[in-house]
């Protein structure tokens, strides 16, 4: 997967993030500004990697790290305005890399292997 979003990426001449900085990115545009926990648990990045990548998306000005008010031992990461220019992008290039995905597909295999997906991820959820 990622190497088709780094692929698609680099097709559209984005140099600004790549696949794995897209994930986080995207956790952010969807849900706003999130803790580093709440970012590991949406995209399922090991804290040791994340915390690298988000040091690096800083330094790029992608994202900002804000003390957390309520909580002085956690990272409140937030999107700057750099990153928020860039969603519609990331949006078009996720909707390519879907149609990708499903060509030949029927609507009606689509649900049920969305579906089936589904219960995959909720079983390895459970049995974590």
């Amino acid at each position: 997967m990622m190497l088709i979003i780094n692929e698609l990426l680099k097709e559209a001449s984005v140099t600004e993030f790549n696949g794995s900085q897209g994930i986080i990115l995207s956790s952010l545009w969807a849900k706003g500004e999130q803790t580093i926990k709440e970012i590991g648990k949406t995209t399922g990045l090991a804290k040791t990697s994340l915390s690298s990548m988000l040091d690096r998306m800083e330094k790029q000005n992608l994202i900002q790290k804000i003390e957390n008010k309520e909580d002085g031992r956690s990272t409140i990461i937030k999107l700057t305005e750099k990153s928020k220019s860039l969603e519609k992008i990331y949006q078009d290039i996720t909707d390519e890399m879907v149609i990708q995905y499903y060509n030949d597909f029927s609507e009606e295999e689509i649900r049920t292997f969305e579906s089936t997906l589904e219960r995959v991820v909720k079983n390895l959820e459970e049995n974590k």
